[in-house]
């Protein structure tokens, strides 16, 4: 790992790419994006609104991303006496000192306007009976700000009536494609990208969309850990590609682990049914075996804590307890409310013989959400010339060191909106490449040291989802750390399992990738805040740490890890950083 060198674009790329057949077709576009959750729609409808050619590339179906398990809903200052300044004091207090504030009062503030469009659009949000949209609370939350939509199936109707209106709008997909890595013209700036088309999509093998504009919406890296909320798709992938591309990404040591995902063993392994927050927003409590309360005391808003207070306090009675798990209790919502308030999580439960009508829910904190990524500014450039991020794959700096509840959503819908408003303009409307002009050979290396990047047989998938659990996970020490630094390089130096090119050998490797950056930073930030806790190092640092870690891939694929000189994020343009302390 170096230490040395600026940040920006004046350095050049890495010139890294995967291992992958050269492109056998190509077409053009004025802007591709890449993801088909909330970000990534909303960016493609306003751009296609606004006259782009503009194509949508998502890995499976288009409403096969995480957008479409989001149970709790998206908040925003739409209720009476609250205010978008209340609603950034939350998310400031949440993401402990290391939130740029001004990218949390450009969500906050454009919030409730982006809501309202999403409505337009066509999401049907639960209402009350006077017919006004009805609101929940969340932890961390002081006021009941949550739009939420079916009960507890807020993401699946904002999926539903996104991808109605893209279908609507005839805007181009291709489905079931796995996004490989960013296409570069001879200055350096975004070209498109390669992919590959799996299964029935509309095209075989590699190919590309060539396009002067990218918009990275792939979502999350869950499946970096072996037990997640996230599904099977959420491998890391445009993280990856960013970072092969040259691209910075920050604040990856942040994962957020949801206190209460559905206990289903020890050993269980994979998607695991999450039981939103939602449901202590509307009165459950956390208890242990003996049926006692254990958040009271422990903060003022007890079970309402921040994500990373609960995670916390369940792990630790866990460990007090010598027990896998702890109870949620919501016996007293009775039937009826459980019925019509939280059907799709009653079904879960019931599904794995569990009835929380009559029985508390056994649960513990599992991987949840990224709250780093690719880095960008409010405009969700990176510091790649056309090549953009939102949602959950970037790094804007409104989630800090722990998201608060349902401002995952609103991030993607705010940031998108405002991406697109970035393209059009910088008018790249009318300079797509020609559609008859092959892809050049030399387009698919980003640069004059582009070597592929060896692949891992995907065996080693489950190797690394453990090795991060243990080490990795929702406590972390510099021994475990080191432990889990040896172990992935170990996997990474296993040449006698190098695969052929394929979906499952590339999702593997990219979390690979992933899972070094992860644990290199996690190594770097010493000291315990947010969602990052450190048991050798459990006080928060101020004076060290209130900045932000900065890392980026250097030609010999070694890790450069950098921090910013406090906790508003530099302009994503050429800004120098000083070394990690």
């Amino acid at each position: 790992m170096t230490t040395t060198g600026t940040t920006g674009t004046e350095a050049p790329a890495p010139g890294i790419r995967l291992d992958a057949p050269a492109a056998g077709w190509s077409i053009d576009a004025d802007v591709v994006v890449v993801g088909s959750g909330v970000a990534g729609l909303t960016a493609a409808l306003r751009c296609t609104a606004a006259g782009l050619a503009t194509v949508v590339v998502t890995k499976a179906r288009l409403d096969d991303g995480s957008t479409r398990w989001a149970q709790g809903g998206i908040a925003a200052a739409l209720g009476e006496g609250d205010t978008p300044e209340q609603h950034l004091d939350d998310t400031l207090v949440a993401g402990v000192g290391l939130c740029d504030v001004d990218a949390v009062r450009l969500l906050v503030t454009e919030g409730p306007g982006a809501v309202r469009r999403l409505i337009d659009t066509g999401a049907h949000f639960d209402t009350d009976e006077s017919g006004a949209i009805s609101l929940t609370r969340e932890g961390g939350h002081h006021r009941r700000r949550i739009v939420h939509a079916g009960g507890d199936a807020t993401g699946a109707e904002v999926s539903r009536a996104l991808v109605e209106a893209v279908r609507t709008r005839a805007v181009r997909t291709i489905e079931n494609a796995l996004v490989l890595d960013l296409l570069k013209d001879a200055e350096g700036r975004t070209a498109g990208i390669t992919l590959h088309v799996m299964g029935e999509g509309q095209h075989d093998g590699v190919g590309a969309v060539r396009a002067p504009a990218v918009v990275l919406a792939t979502g999350g890296m869950g499946q970096v850990f072996a037990a997640t909320s996230n599904p099977s798709v959420s491998t890391g992938d445009g993280v990856a590609l960013a970072l092969r591309a040259g691209a910075e990404i920050s604040d990856l040591e942040f994962v957020q682990f949801h206190p209460t995902v559905l206990f289903l063993g020890a050993d269980a392994e994979g998607q695991q049914p999450l039981v939103s927050e939602a449901v202590r927003g509307e009165g459950a409590h956390l208890v242990d075996a003996a049926g006692t309360r254990f958040m009271l005391g422990q903060h003022e808003l007890a079970e309402l804590a921040p994500r990373d207070i609960v995670a916390k306090a369940i792990t630790r009675q866990m460990r007090a307890q010598d027990a896998e798990h702890m109870y949620l209790d919501a016996r007293h919502f009775g039937a009826e409310m459980w019925e019509h308030r939280f059907p799709t999580i009653l079904a879960a439960c019931r599904a794995h013989g569990i009835d929380p009508v009559t029985e508390p829910i056994p649960v513990a904190p599992a991987a949840h959400y990224a709250s780093g990524g690719i880095r960008t500014d409010l405009r969700g450039r990176t510091t790649v010339p056309g090549l953009y991020a939102c949602g959950e794959v970037a790094c804007t700096g409104v989630h800090g060191a722990n998201r608060l509840a349902s401002n995952s959503l609103l991030e993607g819908l705010v940031f998108a909106e405002n991406i697109a408003a970035d393209i059009v303009a910088n008018g790249v409307a009318g300079s797509a490449w020609a559609a008859s002009t092959p892809v050049p050979e030399t387009a698919v290396d980003p640069g004059p040291h582009a070597e592929p990047v060896p692949l891992l047989d995907p065996a080693a998938r489950i190797q690394i989802q453990r090795t991060m659990t243990r080490g990795a996970g929702v406590l972390r020490s510099a021994d475990s750390l080191a432990e889990a630094a040896a172990r992935l390089e170990a996997i990474g130096a296993d040449e006698h399992k190098a695969a052929v090119p394929g979906v499952e050998a590339w999702e593997t490797t990219n979390l690979l990738l992933v899972a070094r950056v992860l644990v290199a930073a996690a190594a770097a930030r010493t000291e315990t805040r947010g969602c990052h806790w450190r048991e050798d190092r459990p006080d928060r640092d101020d004076a060290a740490w209130q900045r932000h870690l900065v890392v980026r891939l250097t030609p010999e694929r070694s890790l450069d890890i950098r921090s910013t000189p406090a906790a508003t994020f530099p302009p994503t343009l050429a800004t120098p950083l000083e070394p990690s302390p």
